[in-house]
């Protein structure tokens, strides 16, 4: 009886649709060359030709809304809702022995991405249990960033590929090209410089950046600072270790490097949290931050979700992002910058809104955009982070990033931010008042041609007309007669102005 039972069982097991089922839990590690691994988890369930359950990559945590075919070849369709935004990934795949073939495309058009899948223990890869948020308190402000954070950030230029030699570079760029007599100081590190957590805990930078430490002495002898990069939930945007749960050690992890400068990324916490939530979040490594004892500038990054500028300053952030992330072309920067009017009210000393970094420099827009973007940012009390390689830079974007003019606006001690107090059609005119009394004036043109845009003083709010000004792109003296000022305006660009009454 045994002898037939054996090959029996070896009959129905190789048998179609018998034995090759996909429920279970599947991880894919694919290797990075800095020592990491991307992890993809499948929590399937199959029943029949339905296929159902969870995929999780990076930060994303989708749903399977839809599947066709069989274990032998299937597809499956995730779905995740985050606010307004829909999102959806495709995998296409078959289960091969004990090993679950996939492949998907990140974009239509992108190369497709092949993994492996092996079955892992029920549970591994699981989106974290929520944990308790404390009652909302007032995290003391710190002191730091009293004008606006000047500096650089790795992220528009170099993505995932910044390193230890990068950085350094960028900080012997810095320190004498003239950006750092200008006022640029912050090195930022933005996401995927993270390693692995130790069995205490505490978070390890990866190959790219062998010594952490080292690499912040490196930068504070050259008389500058350094910023690093985490975020509120397991992982951040690019799928790197995130600090839940491990705020107060990561902040004294950073304070023991010596960083100056955290950016926090929403990211990975949305699938945990929701934005009600955020205050609380925020306020959890604001609270870490004030105790780690060094002066570190935070920089809170969730997109202006939930008026943050609201409650920005009440969770210790010195600076906060009010918008989505910049690309490199006019209609971004142009959509981002023109909408900031409204929230001139909650800026101030050691208090900033964020339009999110600079784009000068990285080729996408016109030395005249450029102009407009740098005015723009200045004119809004912005921070001012590089985004472009400094190590080959051309003449024509320094004097945009370097020049004095522009940024005396943007560092202005008393730190109100303009507002838009003229337009018609695409022509705009914002003003800001300046700590000494005198006021920067800045004629935007947004149209792709040139026009004639004209400053009625009464129409600002001047009470009297001005009797003299300063064009701050051509660095010249200009006698103001009348009570109007007329000039042509380039296309998508800028006469920006300080203006003495």
């Amino acid at each position: 009886m045994k002898a037939l039972f054996l090959p029996l069982m070896l009959l129905l097991a190789a048998t179609p649709g018998m034995a090759a089922n996909l429920t279970g839990n599947w991880v894919a590690a694919q290797p990075l060359a800095d020592g990491t691994a991307r992890r993809t988890y499948f929590n399937l369930e199959q029943d029949g030709s339905h296929i159902s359950g969870t995929i999780r990559t990076n930060q994303f945590y989708y749903t399977i809304t839809e599947s066709t075919g069989s274990p032998a070849d299937f597809t499956i369709i995730g779905t995740e809702q985050d606010g307004k935004t829909t999102r959806h990934v495709t995998y296409k795949g078959k289960l091969v022995g004990d090993e679950l073939q996939v492949s998907t495309r990140r974009r239509p058009n992108a190369p497709l991405i092949e993994m492996v899948a092996h079955r892992a223990p029920t549970g591994e890869g699981a989106m974290p249990a929520r944990l308790a948020l404390p009652p909302l308190h007032d995290v003391p402000y710190n002191g730091l960033a009293k004008t606006p954070p000047m500096g650089w950030n790795s992220w528009n230029k170099f993505a995932s590929k910044v390193d230890d030699a990068s950085v350094r570079q960028m900080a012997d760029a810095m320190a004498t090209n003239g950006m750092k007599d200008a006022g640029y100081v912050y090195v930022n590190i933005d996401d995927t410089w993270q390693g692995e957590r130790d069995a205490q805990g505490n978070i390890h930078p990866n190959k790219k950046f062998p010594d952490m430490k080292a690499l912040a002495d490196y930068v504070h002898s050259k008389g500058l600072k350094l910023g690093i990069y985490s975020s509120p939930g397991p992982n951040t945007c690019a799928g790197y270790e995130g600090s839940y749960g491990h705020e107060d050690r990561d902040a004294r992890t950073y304070a023991a490097w010596g960083i100056d400068y955290l950016k926090y990324d929403w990211c990975g916490a949305r699938n945990i949290y929701k934005a009600e939530d955020m205050q609380a979040v925020y306020q959890k490594m604001g609270d870490a931050l004030q105790a780690a004892g060094r002066p570190i500038v935070y920089s809170l990054c969730q997109y202006g979700l939930d008026d943050v500028w609201k409650w920005g300053p009440k969770v210790g952030g010195n600076l906060w992002r009010t918008t989505g992330d910049i690309r490199d072309s006019w209609a971004s920067m142009s959509k981002i910058g023109f909408s900031q009017s409204d929230l001139a009210p909650w800026a101030g000393p050691g208090h900033w809104n964020d339009p999110d970094m600079l784009e000068v420099g990285n080729g996408g827009m016109t030395d005249t955009e450029y102009k407009t973007h740098m005015s723009l940012w200045s004119m809004l009390a912005a921070p001012l982070l590089a985004g472009n390689d400094l190590r080959h830079i051309e003449p024509s974007i320094m004097a945009i990033l370097a020049n004095r003019d522009v940024i005396a606006i943007d560092q202005d001690p008393a730190g109100h931010e303009a507002q838009c107090l003229w337009h018609s059609g695409e022509q705009e005119i914002w003003v800001r008042p300046l700590s000494d009394g005198s006021h920067a004036v800045a004629l935007f043109n947004r149209a792709a041609d040139s026009a004639k845009i004209t400053a009625k003083w009464a129409d600002l709010g001047f009470r009297s007309a001005p009797q003299h000004a300063r064009d701050l792109w051509l660095h010249q003296d200009i006698t103001l007669d009348g009570p109007e000022y007329s000039s042509v305006v380039p296309g998508h660009g800028v006469m920006m102005l300080r203006v003495y009454r």
